[in-house]
């Protein structure tokens, strides 16, 4: 079987990059993968039996730049213009402690192929002829969608124990709901050994998890096997219907994957307790300032019947104003009432927060004296003006002027 022709092979510079490896290289993983399933190809990775340091030599050769990106670990990267390809040497393990592996180069191609962690990404094709190497049945799994580790699931996850999370997202992203179960299995026995694991790597496989189009199945089976006791401090009880009724809401609505959104589906529903939890995945503020938005301050606020009660709002643009519309648009997707969450949405499509268009030194050429009474003046009169649905200047210069500042204190 050959490849498909496909856009990603026409790259510029990659002719003159495979020319200079003088027929000594292969196309590997998931370009090769990719290309078969019609999916867009991002990264091309290319592997071959030369060491790293022939091919730098080759590529400088014809001009190509190389940078030594992982070079300890044979793996060079060419920089092309339109993108960098990664170039590594054919390897076998020689040791490894569940989190890194000791490799010895090598020039046997199936030894390389049988050292990656699923079948699906274990094919190679030749740059010339486009002629495919298969050397575990992979293109029966690949139509089939099937996700199955190389050999021993149990030994391949003790090579690496991320791959426990990297197979529940090729779940989500590959497979087509069904499950095999002498992988999972293996995933449970060993997931006690996710704590082991840097929690930025193990953060980094959730997230790429939550972003795919529908993980739920995936996210399902882990809550069924416990799998998250080993990666979190706490689920919500009800996580695998919440995130469920999200999907459900996004596809609906056309709402593209929210990795942070379905992360706080699956969370306990009060904000000190998700931002403990998400100190401890080693988040970036960013996204542990994002999670906090989406959360009410106390489990209790969750009986308000819909989401624009949040931060005692009364109204989904109100919301907006303080959080950004991006999470309150995500607040309405995870706790709205059925009823209430189109109108909702619709408030929000295609509109901006306004800035507040006043001042304390507005406030102070009208005669109010300076001092902390201008800031909580000015937050009273802000306040007006987003209850009554952010209204022009002229409401908010006569709705100042019917103030009284001499009974300001």
């Amino acid at each position: 079987m050959k490849l498909p022709s496909a856009d990603w092979t026409e790259r510029r510079g990659l002719a003159a990059l495979i020319a200079a490896l003088d027929g000594k290289a292969r196309f590997v993983g998931g370009a090769v993968r990719d290309t078969l399933l019609g999916i867009a190809v991002k990264d091309v990775d290319i592997a071959t039996p030369l060491l790293p340091e022939d091919v730098i030599e080759r590529l400088a050769s014809v001009s190509i730049k190389v940078v030594p990106t992982g070079i300890d670990h044979g793996t060079v990267t060419a920089v092309l213009p339109d993108g960098p390809v990664e170039i590594t040497t054919l390897r076998r393990d020689v040791s490894t402690d569940g989190r890194r592996a000791t490799v010895a180069f090598s020039d046997d191609w199936q030894e390389d192929a049988a050292r990656r962690d699923f079948t699906i990404n274990a094919l190679s094709a030749d740059p010339e002829t486009l002629e495919i190497h298969d050397y575990f049945g992979v293109l029966e799994d690949l139509e089939q969608r099937r996700i199955r580790f190389i050999g021993s699931a149990a030994e391949r996850i003790a090579e690496d124990h991320l791959r426990i999370m990297r197979y529940f997202r090729f779940l989500a992203r590959f497979g087509l709901h069904e499950l095999d179960t002498d992988a999972f299995q293996a995933c449970v026995d060993a997931a006690p050994k996710l704590e082991r694991l840097s929690r930025e790597r193990v953060a980094d496989e959730l997230l790429k998890l939550l972003a795919t189009n529908d993980p739920r199945f995936a996210v399902g089976k882990m809550l069924e096997g416990r799998i998250f006791e080993h990666i979190i401090a706490g689920t919500d009880k009800l996580a695998g219907p919440i995130l469920d009724r999200l999907v459900r809401r996004e596809q609906v609505h056309g709402i593209p994957p929210g990795a942070i959104r379905r992360l706080v589906a699956l969370l306990p529903k009060a904000a000190e307790q998700a931002e403990t939890i998400a100190k401890s995945l080693k988040l970036s503020k960013k996204q542990q300032r994002a999670l906090g938005e989406r959360l009410p301050a106390q489990p209790e606020e969750m009986t308000q019947p819909t989401a624009i009660l949040f931060r005692g709002e009364n109204d989904i643009r109100a919301l907006a104003y303080r959080t950004g519309v991006d999470a309150a648009r995500d607040i309405a997707l995870l706790f709205a009432d059925d009823d209430a969450l189109t109108d909702l949405l619709a408030r929000l499509n295609g509109w901006q927060p306004p800035a507040f268009p006043m001042s304390g030194g507005d406030l102070i050429e009208r005669g109010l004296k300076p001092g902390p009474i201008v800031a909580r003046t000015l937050a009273s009169i802000e306040q007006a003006w987003i209850d009554n649905g952010f209204p022009d200047k002229k409401w908010l210069a006569e709705y100042v002027d019917g103030l009284d500042f001499s009974l300001q204190t």
